[in-house]
């Protein structure tokens, strides 16, 4: 009889034991916040390229990875833009870049090259309007925007505002901003012609040219949030509503403003599975790179 409890207990225990055994070594996802980043040296770190307004997410990154403090990682970071930057990942001269979505023209490089690109979006992003803060008009419908960007709207008189006549800027074909202008917002519309010092190359100089042109509150222009309110920053102009939504990090966050979109790490598709440029982009959407990501001021993917 005893010996029938004994190995009544022992079968129970052995079971116990393979219970809490099956558990200990379920494998940890990619994606767990425990996940440990991938570690660098200066001299093993990716070639890493991307648009101005990705810098600071860069920096950030290139700083985790490889353990240096922010002010000795930003040597390490070189970002040419976004046209560039794409033309850089299709020849061969970076593995990994930070950027808007490609234009068509980056698209056909890379199709003529046989080169397939890989998106991944890593952070949310708006893409907003801005006017003069002296300007009455607090927000325009898409309609509205399209009407002024295509000529058929000339004076702020026609959307609520001041009589006087509106003065639009435009960016470069291939830059950032203007790729996002195009598919975001024009879409089959095809915007006018503007005039030569209506087109300008910087993101910053357009939005201190909304923000003084001829000192009358009349100019219209477009860039991305981010760089707006944390990477240059002028109190002479104002975000305006979008179909009466607010650009700010719950409406992005929660996709109520409507011309959200997200900034991309694009990687050549043939890049080998764990190579070290798919681990930065895996362990970049793990709790704490998306944590590191909002720390930096952008608005998180997941």
């Amino acid at each position: 009889m005893k010996r029938l409890q004994y190995k009544g207990l022992l079968f129970l225990l052995i079971l116990i034991l393979t219970i809490f055994g099956a558990g200990c070594t379920e494998k940890t996802p990619a994606t767990d916040p425990s996940s440990p980043p991938p570690a660098f040296t200066p001299e093993t770190y990716p070639v890493i390229d991307g648009s101005t307004v990705t810098i600071p997410l860069s920096e950030a990154l290139a700083g985790r990875l490889m353990d240096l403090p922010l002010d000795e990682a930003r040597q390490y970071i070189l970002h040419n833009k976004t046209h560039p930057a794409y033309v850089n990942l299709i020849y061969g001269k970076a593995d990994l870049i930070f950027v808007t979505g490609p234009s068509e023209e980056e698209l056909k490089l890379a199709e003529d090259q046989g080169v397939e690109l890989e998106i991944i979006p890593v952070v949310h992003e708006g893409f907003v309007f801005l006017a003069n803060k002296d300007n009455p008009v607090e927000g325009l419908t898409l309609e509205q925007i399209r009407g002024i960007y295509t000529g058929k709207i000339t004076n702020w008189k026609e959307v609520g505002g001041s009589d006087m006549p509106i003065t639009p800027y435009q960016r470069p074909v291939n830059s950032g901003s203007q790729t996002g202008f195009l598919e975001m917002v024009m879409k089959e519309e095809i915007p006018m012609e503007p005039l030569m010092e209506q087109v300008v190359a910087e993101m910053g100089a357009l939005i201190d040219a909304v923000a003084a042109y001829d000192n009358e509150p009349s100019a219209i222009g477009y860039s991305y949030y981010y760089f707006v309110m944390d990477m240059w920053g002028n109190d002479q102009i104002k975000l305006l509503s979008v179909d009466g939504i607010y650009p700010d990090k719950d409406t992005i966050r929660d996709g109520s403003y409507p011309l959200n979109t997200a900034y991309y790490a694009v990687i050549r598709k043939d890049e080998p599975e764990n190579s070290p440029v798919r681990e930065i982009i895996d362990w970049l959407l793990t709790e704490e790179g998306q944590l590191l990501a909002e720390e930096a001021g952008y608005v998180r993917a997941k």
